[in-house]
């Protein structure tokens, strides 16, 4: 890593489940544990059916999707690793991609773009290749754009 790091990781935003049912998901999350549904996220291009839930209150809360495909059959399959993807809050998104990129690090296809709560996202893959030699090692993450209010609660 020859430069310093001109981001700063704050803390955990997301942990997203997936399953065949998402019913039977909220079973446990939202009827036994309690966390809330925010919000609802339909997107044929990812072949997800979501359930945006909190666990926990204001800036600091955690974003629990609860997932299931729309074709089962389809790609990506959102339910065959139950933990799909850990979200990361960044405090400046565009910065990091390329400080990473310059340092090696596999994104997946489709760059920052608005994600399903509203904010940029983009995904470090979970497998490096030759040319970028460092991945998530099997684990999917997507790295969010931080609002100000969690950059002041977390930074």
């Amino acid at each position: 890593m020859s430069t310093p790091k001109p981001f700063k990781i704050l803390g955990l935003q997301q942990i997203a489940i997936g399953g065949p049912d998402k019913q039977r998901l909220k079973s446990l999350w939202v009827d036994i544990f309690g966390l809330s549904v925010k919000s609802t996220f339909v997107s044929e291009r990812e072949n997800v059916d979501e359930d945006i839930c909190a666990l926990g209150d204001g800036p600091t809360a955690i974003e629990v999707d609860l997932m299931q495909p729309l074709d089962i059959d389809k790609k990506p399959a959102v339910h065959t690793t139950p933990l799909n993807h850990v979200g990361l809050w960044v405090d400046n998104l565009p910065l990091a991609v390329e400080w990473m990129t310059a340092n090696g690090v596999r994104f997946a296809p489709g760059g920052i773009r608005k994600g399903a709560a509203g904010f940029d996202i983009c995904f470090i893959h979970p497998k490096a290749s030759d040319e970028f030699p460092i991945g998530g090692e099997g684990v999917l993450i997507e790295l969010v754009q931080a609002p100000a209010e969690v950059i002041a609660a977390l930074g």
